[in-house]
């Protein structure tokens, strides 16, 4: 059996085609699903896997339809309870690649429970969240992420309820890496989700996705080339929080809370802004920076956090290891006739 970490040279070099399947992709015209879809087939086949230690497990949702789309072993699970059969994958084959695709339906609500354990256990699974702010397979009801005030087919008047922001849950749950792209800037999607597949431990992405039909242009300011640059902040590790078309804007904290200034009015420097430290051990940067959800402040793209820590696979086969060091390997016959047993005539 080989080792997770290990990479084994195909008998030839694997290409994108070779992760399209013989199904016709089914999503609306426009969905930014698309997007994710590609990029991922397109980074399959440079991580020097064979295709067949890759699995693609997946709930219920527009997103989950990706298992159909990949040429590569997987399951449409049932809803919100990929990552509880997806960890029992790994567990089971930890040389296997395994993959979570997911909406923020999905993960959120009815699979809330099983999302944030995944995160605690820091199991080897690279989970891809595709956040449109709504209910897309079902026709448009309002999600865990839509925004308050959202006026949908189950919110009529509007909603009430205080949205999540995916990445401050799996930091709260304690993930170790933690990324956030947006599904119209492909290079960089591509180099989040390179460094979430190198990633030992839960890898976590969040994708701001567009659902063309229910809510389309729920992310225009981050897409519209007139508007992204100020509306969103590139996460760069060790280096100042500085966007805006002419890279002069930046966030600094005043009295422990963020400040937009602008560098080189009222004597502002590059000194003065926050670095991004992505290795920090606590965590409270990332989660400070997760907290940026005021429409006043950019949305924060990139890699919040990428912290090493012991993958729950690797503890799991150490305490099994121990165990049978220990106690002799097991008997199962002898074990279920062990202690008091009854005979039912």
């Amino acid at each position: 059996m080989n080792s997770p970490n290990d990479i084994i040279a195909p008998e030839r070099a694997l290409a994108k085609k070779d992760f399209e399947s013989d199904q016709d992709v089914r999503w609306c015209p426009g969905c930014g699903d698309y997007a994710v879809l590609a990029q991922v087939q397109k980074i399959l086949p440079t991580l020097g896997i064979p295709r067949e230690n890759f699995a693609f497990i997946s709930g219920i949702g527009c997103s989950s339809r990706f298992p159909y789309y990949l040429e590569t072993y997987g399951m449409h699970s049932i809803h919100g309870r990929a990552p509880a059969i997806a960890s029992g994958l790994k567990l089971s084959r930890p040389e296997l690649s395994v993959w979570v695709v997911t909406g923020d339906g999905d993960a959120l609500a009815i699979g809330g429970n099983h999302f944030i354990h995944a995160m605690r256990r820091n199991i080897g699974l690279k989970i891809i969240l595709l956040n449109n702010r709504i209910y897309g397979l079902t026709k448009g009801q309002y999600s865990p992420t839509s925004e308050m005030g959202k006026k949908t087919k189950s919110t009529p008047l509007g909603s009430i309820d205080r949205p999540f922001s995916p990445v401050a849950v799996a930091l709260g749950a304690g993930a170790t890496f933690v990324a956030r792209a947006v599904d119209s800037d492909l290079k960089h999607m591509a180099s989040v989700l390179e460094r979430a597949a190198a990633h030992q431990g839960t890898a976590f992405v969040e994708i701001l996705q567009n659902c063309v039909v229910f809510n389309d242009d729920a992310y225009g300011a981050l897409t519209n080339k007139a508007t992204r640059a100020d509306a969103g902040i590139y996460l760069e590790h060790g280096k100042p929080l500085l966007f805006g078309k002419d890279r002069n804007k930046g966030i600094r904290l005043k009295s422990w809370a963020p400040e937009l200034v602008t560098v080189g009015e009222n004597g502002v420097t590059e000194a003065d802004l926050v670095v991004h430290d992505e290795k920090a051990a606590n965590g409270g940067l990332a989660f400070f920076l997760s907290q940026l959800e005021n429409p006043e402040f950019p949305v924060p793209l990139g890699v919040f956090r990428d912290v090493a820590a012991p993958a729950y696979e690797q503890l799991n086969k150490e305490m099994a290891e121990n165990a049978v060091a220990a106690k002799g390997k097991g008997d199962l016959a002898r074990l279920l006739n062990s202690g008091d047993t009854w005979t039912i005539a």
